[in-house]
């Protein structure tokens, strides 16, 4: 998978995290702390992240970090993480 690929697969997942939990892009920047133009940059794959950025994200939404690689969208976090 090229760079390239990574982002619009993280982006990919991260617009169906937000749509499964019938967020808006404002209302999940808001509860992430970002701009909405941030974030719709990651879902566009426009931004390029770094790992740290990746796994801060994903402790943010409460996934484990592989939801950037996970197509079938079984992206929750254990309870026990």
């Amino acid at each position: 998978m090229t760079d390239k690929g990574l982002r619009v697969a993280l982006g990919a997942q991260l617009r169906a995290v937000r749509r499964s939990r019938g967020l808006t892009q404002e209302q999940l920047a808001e509860q992430l702390g970002v701009s909405p133009r941030y974030l719709a940059g990651i879902e566009r794959a426009e931004r390029n992240l770094s790992l740290d950025s990746v796994d801060t994200l994903a402790d943010q939404l409460g996934v484990v970090p592989s939801l950037t690689l996970d197509a079938k969208g079984d992206s929750e976090r254990p309870s026990d993480a």
